[in-house]
């Protein structure tokens, strides 16, 4: 079930990739082509901005999704780094789908919400590495700190 969730959360972060590129481009494209500045700045600059923008956030995107489909197709957990770049990119989709729905509406909400917990899933499910009664400690009552050590027998 895991590896499902995490092929699923990297193929919609792929797509979701695509998309970010083409709206920036297509928004790259209409500031080049208007005749306005916005408070004297040049607007062939707002233009590459855009375009650069779009590019980075699709190179992010499509970064946590070969985290993601590298965790699916090893059955593991992400290492650290991967689970530092996976937790960023949910953090900024839960700030974006909080904006979203007053620029946008509630479905851009919704689709937001979806993929942060498609990534969330995808992380709790693998669980930390190391975690778990799997990690060589026995599962059992715990000793109480207040009882001294009982004599060894001699």
């Amino acid at each position: 079930m895991r590896r499902l969730v995490a092929f699923i959360a990297a193929l919609v972060l792929a797509v979701e990739a695509v998309g970010v590129v083409i709206v920036n481009v297509v928004l790259g494209t209409v500031v080049e082509n208007q005749d306005m500045s916005l408070a004297g700045t040049d607007s062939g600059v707002m233009s590459k901005g855009t375009w650069v923008l779009g590019g980075v956030s699709g190179l992010f995107l499509l970064l946590c999704a070969a985290f993601l489909i590298l965790t699916g197709t090893r059955d593991r957990a992400p290492g650290r780094v991967a689970r530092t770049v996976l937790i960023c990119c949910a953090v900024v989709h839960g700030v974006l789908g909080a904006l979203t729905v007053g620029l946008i509406g509630w479905a851009a909400f919704a689709w937001m919400m979806v993929v942060l917990g498609l990534i969330v899933l995808s992380l709790v499910a693998y669980g930390p590495a190391g975690a778990g009664p799997a990690a060589g400690r026995k599962p059992g009552p715990e000793p109480d700190p207040e009882q001294p050590a009982a004599p060894a027998p001699a």
